[in-house]
């Protein structure tokens, strides 16, 4: 397996775990400054106040987004079989 073929493994392994991490991550960021502000607003400073909002957030976002996860991960797992020769292990 030559560099540049690795290179791309990775670069799509990564690419692919990005795309499928951004959305909950986008959701926890939003559900945070908004807690965050709440809070300043009314000058309550509870921290299971800021935590659990976002733990409920972006378990709501991954259980909702699972279908597109998962066909995600199979075309990437297709693509990756398919290509199997060409990473010099088929």
């Amino acid at each position: 397996m030559g560099h540049e073929t690795l290179l791309d493994l990775c670069k799509s392994t990564l690419l692919t775990a990005l795309v499928i991490c951004a959305p909950a991550l986008l959701v926890g960021m939003l559900v945070g400054l908004t807690v965050s502000f709440f809070q300043t607003v009314t000058s309550l400073q509870e921290q299971t106040l800021t935590i659990v909002p976002k733990m409920l957030a972006v378990l709501a976002t991954i259980v909702l987004l699972m279908p597109w996860i998962l066909g995600t991960l199979r075309e990437y797992t297709a693509a990756l079989f398919e290509n199997l020769s060409a990473y010099g292990l088929g």
